[in-house]
C-alpha cells in the first residue's frame, strides 16, 4: 500500500525551518481524524470499554488536549490514533489515510518517519549522551551517521539544550531531560508530535518551561501537537480541550490562547 507523502526538503535544507509567508494559503486539512472508534480489553473475565464511538479530528498546525480523570480512556485513545494500539471498531486516519489498510511493518515505518512521541518519563537511554539519544532514532532509520548528527545537534539547538549535548541524562535536570526527549521528538521533522503527560514528572517551574517550548514550537513551526494531561494549566496553553470521562468524549472547549 502506497502512504501518501508530504513534500520533503532536500539534505542540503536545516532541520525545521521556517515556512515561507510568501506562499499561497492551503486549505486546513484533518492531520488525524478519529470515527467512532471503539477499543475493548478483555482481560478474561471482564471486557474493559476503554473507548466508546470516539469522533474528532485534529487540524494540521493545531495543539489540542485531552483530558479527564484516571481510566477515562485518554492515553488509550492517544494510542489508538497514534497506530500503537489496534481499535476494535471505527477508523482511525492519519493524512486521509487509514490505519487499517496499513501493514505492521508500514505503520512501524510511518510512526518512525512522520511522528514524534514524548512520554512522561523521558525513556532516554541512560549510557548515551543527549545527542546520541536525539540521534538514535534516525540512525535506526538507517540516515547516515554525520546528518544524523548534524541534525540532532540542530533538534538540541531549537529546544535551547545545544550546551548540554555531550552530558548523559543523569548529569541533566528533569526539565533538561524532558527537552531532550522533545528534541528526540522533533528531529524526525514530524508531521504530528504525540506527548502523554510531558509535564507529569516535572515541577511546576519546569513544567511552565516545557509548556512553553511545546507552544513556541507550534506558534513558530506549525507543529502540531496532542497532548494528553491532568494538568489544566497545560491544556489552557492549548487551542483545544477534548474532556473525556468513562472512554468517551463528553465536551469541547475552544481557547482564546495569546499569539
Amino acid at each position: 500500500m502506497a502512504v501518501r507523502e508530504l513534500p520533503r526538503r532536500s539534505e542540503n535544507e536545516p532541520l525545521l525551518d521556517e515556512p515561507d509567508v510568501g506562499a499561497p494559503e492551503t486549505p486546513v486539512e484533518s492531520i488525524v481524524e478519529a470515527q467512532a472508534v471503539d477499543k475493548v480489553y478483555d482481560t478474561g473475565r471482564v471486557e474493559v470499554h476503554a473507548l466508546r464511538g470516539v469522533s474528532f479530528s485534529v487540524e494540521a498546525g493545531e495543539m489540542v488536549s485531552i483530558m479527564g480523570p484516571s481510566g477515562s480512556g485518554k492515553t488509550t485513545l492517544l494510542n489508538c490514533l497514534s497506530g500503537l494500539d489496534r481499535v476494535d471498531g471505527g477508523e482511525v486516519l492519519i493524512d486521509g489515510v487509514p490505519l487499517s489498510s496499513m501493514s505492521d511493518e508500514e505503520r512501524t515505518d510511518y510512526r518512525a518517519r512522520r511522528m514524534g512521541f514524548v512520554f512522561q518519563f523521558y525513556n532516554l537511554m541512560p549510557v548515551l549522551s543527549a545527542v546520541e539519544n536525539v540521534e538514535l532514532p534516525l540512525l535506526v532509520a538507517r540516515v547516515p551517521a554525520k546528518e544524523a548528527r548534524r541534525k540532532a545537534l540542530a533538534a538540541l539547538e531549537l529546544v535551547g539544550l545545544a550546551d548540554r549535548a555531550a552530558h548523559v541524562p543523569d548529569e541533566l535536570s528533569g526539565g533538561q531531560r524532558q527537552r531532550c526527549t522533545i528534541a528526540r521528538a522533533l528531529v524526525n521533522e514530524p508531521a504530528i508530535v504525540w506527548a502523554d503527560e510531558p509535564t507529569g514528572d516535572l515541577d511546576s517551574e519546569n513544567a511552565q518551561e516545557i509548556v512553553a517550548l511545546m507552544r513556541r514550537l507550534n506558534r513558530e513551526r506549525g507543529l502540531t501537537f496532542l497532548i494528553v494531561t491532568h494538568d489544566i494549566s497545560v491544556g489552557r496553553a492549548t487551542d483545544r480541550i477534548v474532556r473525556m470521562v468513562d472512554g468517551e468524549i463528553v465536551g469541547e472547549e475552544r481557547l482564546e490562547v495569546r499569539r
